[in-house]
C-alpha cells in the first residue's frame, strides 16, 4: 500500500469560456463591450495548489482563434499556449484541454497568446494563484490585478490596435486604469494588521510605479518567486506589463486616516491609483506582527555559473530621434515599418512578428540540464519587459552592478540602453518563446525562440 504522501493527487477539473461580454470599467453605470473569461473582466481568479495537478478546459466563443498562456508557470511545452509553436490554435467553437501540475507557489496570471494585442486589449486576462503548502503569517491577502484601457469618450474600447506610432514607440498606453476590473476604490484597512498584497500588471504597455504614502512595503516575491524580503529602492515598486510583485504591508497608520497609493512612473503624469483608508476601531494588535516575512522557497534548480553556456540577445529597432525608425541594418523612414504587421523591432537582427507560428527557427539551442548565462542588451530608446516562457531566471547584474535580494523573474524590465545578465537551468525541453511583453513590440518583431533538447 502506498504511503498517503505518495498517492496521486486527484486532478482538479476547471472550465473557462472565452466570449464577448460587457464590463463596467469606469463605474459610471455605462457598459464597455469587452472580451471576457467566464463573463468577467478580469477573468476568474484561479487558485491552485502547489504540486497538485489541474485540468483546465478552455472553450472558444470568439469568432477568431485563441489560446491561453499560463504566464510564469513552469509547465510542459505542449501546455504553454503558443499557437503553432506548442499547440494548434483553438478555433471558434472548439476547446482545448490544458493539463499541468504547478511546481511553484506564487502569483501568476493567464492570458491569450493569439492575436495578443487585440485579445489582451479587449480584456482577456486573469490571475492564477498557486497557494503555498503551509499558510503564510499574514492577517489577510489582497489581489490587485491592474489593467490599462484606451477608451473613447463614450466609454468603448478605442479602435486602432497596432498603429505604427504605438508599435514603434512605447506601445498602446491607455487612459483608464482599473483594479480588478473596476475603477480604483478605497481599500479599507485596520490598524495593526499585516496584509499580503499581490500586485499584477496585465496592461498592454503601461509601466506602473507605485508609492504607498506613509507605509513601508516589503517585497517578498517577484514574478511568483520568493526573494530576500526587502524594501524597494526609494519605496517605489516598478511593475512592467506582465510582472507581479508580492508585498507585505504592516498597517501602522492612524485610525480613520486616508493614505494615497500613487503611480508616478511617467514624468508629470502621476495620479492617485487608490487609497488605504483606516477604520476607526481599535488596533488589531498593539505592535506589528512578529513573524518572519520570508516565503518558503520554490524548487528552482540552482544555476551552475562556473559551467554555464553564454548566450546574448540584442534588442534593436524602434523610433529614434528626428522621426526616424532604427530598422534592421540601419535607419529607415517612417513609412512602412510597424504598420500592418511589418517589423519595427529585431532581436539579433531577426524580426519575428505576430504571436508565434510553426517552424520558427531557434535563436539558440541548449542541451537539457545546461546552465544558460543570458545577457540581454537593449540598444533601443524604449523600455522593454522581456518575458521568458517555461523558466524563471536568476537576475545576476544590471549594467555591471550585482542585483541583490536573490531575485528570480520571468519578466525582466530593460530601460533604454540597459544590459542585464541572468541565468537559468535549461531543464524543460521544447521550443520556448522569449519576447517583449509590450504587446505592440512583440507583434512588431521583438520576439525570438530558443530550443532545449
Amino acid at each position: 500500500m502506498q504511503p498517503s504522501s505518495l498517492r496521486a493527487a486527484p486532478v482538479e477539473d476547471r472550465r473557462i469560456a472565452v466570449a464577448p461580454g460587457q464590463a463596467s470599467l469606469t463605474g459610471g453605470g455605462g457598459q464597455t463591450a469587452v472580451w471576457a473569461y467566464d463573463g468577467t473582466v478580469p477573468g476568474p481568479t484561479l487558485r491552485l495548489r502547489q504540486h497538485e495537478p489541474v485540468r483546465i478546459t478552455v472553450e472558444n466563443g470568439l469568432d477568431e482563434d485563441t489560446t491561453v498562456h499560463w504566464h510564469g508557470i513552469r509547465l510542459p511545452n505542449a501546455m504553454d499556449g503558443v499557437p503553432g509553436l506548442t499547440q494548434p490554435p483553438i478555433k471558434p467553437g472548439q476547446s482545448f484541454v490544458y493539463e499541468f501540475t504547478p511546481p511553484d507557489a506564487g502569483t501568476f496570471w493567464y492570458h491569450p497568446h493569439a492575436d495578443s494585442l487585440v485579445q489582451l486589449g479587449r480584456g482577456l486576462a486573469g490571475a492564477l494563484i498557486v497557494e503555498e503548502r503551509e499558510p503564510v503569517s499574514v492577517d489577510r491577502e489582497l489581489l490587485w490585478l491592474l489593467q490599462d484601457w484606451r477608451l473613447t469618450k463614450d466609454g468603448q474600447i478605442a479602435p486602432g490596435f497596432g498603429n505604427m506610432m504605438d508599435a514603434a514607440m512605447s506601445g498602446r498606453v491607455g487612459n483608464v486604469v482599473t483594479i480588478n476590473g473596476g475603477p480604483p476604490a478605497d481599500q479599507k484597512v485596520r490598524v495593526g494588521e499585516r496584509v499580503r498584497l499581490r500586485l499584477a500588471n496585465a496592461s498592454l504597455a503601461r509601466i506602473i510605479a507605485l508609492r504607498f504614502e506613509g507605509h513601508r512595503p516589503i517585497v517578498v516575491a517577484i514574478d511568483g518567486q520568493p526573494c530576500d524580503p526587502h524594501e524597494p529602492d526609494g519605496g517605489r515598486l516598478v511593475l512592467a506589463p506582465a510582472m507581479r510583485i508580492d508585498i507585505v504591508l504592516d498597517m501602522q497608520g492612524d485610525p480613520s486616516k486616508r493614505y494615497a497609493v500613487t503611480d508616478d512612473f511617467y514624468d508629470s503624469l502621476a495620479y492617485s491609483l487608490a487609497n488605504l483608508v483606516y477604520d476607526t476601531g481599535p488596533p488589531l494588535r498593539p505592535h506589528p506582527l512578529d513573524a518572519p516575512l520570508r516565503l518558503p522557497a520554490n524548487p528552482l534548480p540552482a544555476p551552475d555559473l562556473a559551467e554555464a553556456e553564454r548566450q546574448e540577445i540584442v534588442l534593436q529597432g524602434g523610433m529614434m530621434g528626428g522621426g526616424k525608425l532604427a530598422g534592421v541594418g540601419g535607419m529607415m523612414g517612417m513609412g512602412m515599418p510597424g504598420m500592418n504587421g511589418e517589423a519595427a523591432w529585431a532581436i539579433n537582427g531577426v524580426s519575428m512578428t505576430g504571436d508565434g507560428h510553426a517552424g520558427m527557427a531557434p535563436q539558440f539551442t541548449l542541451k537539457r540540464g545546461t546552465t544558460c548565462h543570458l545577457t540581454m542588451r537593449n540598444q533601443t530608446a524604449w523600455w522593454h519587459p522581456m518575458h521568458i516562457h517555461g523558466f524563471s531566471m536568476l537576475v545576476l547584474s544590471r549594467n555591471g552592478s550585482p542585483v541583490p535580494h536573490r531575485q528570480w523573474q520571468d519578466t525582466v524590465l530593460l530601460a533604454p540602453k540597459d544590459m542585464i545578465e541572468c541565468a537559468f537551468v535549461a531543464d524543460n525541453p521544447g521550443d520556448w518563446m522569449l519576447h517583449c511583453h509590450v504587446a505592440d513590440h512583440q507583434m512588431a518583431g521583438l520576439m525570438t525562440v530558443f530550443r532545449v533538447t
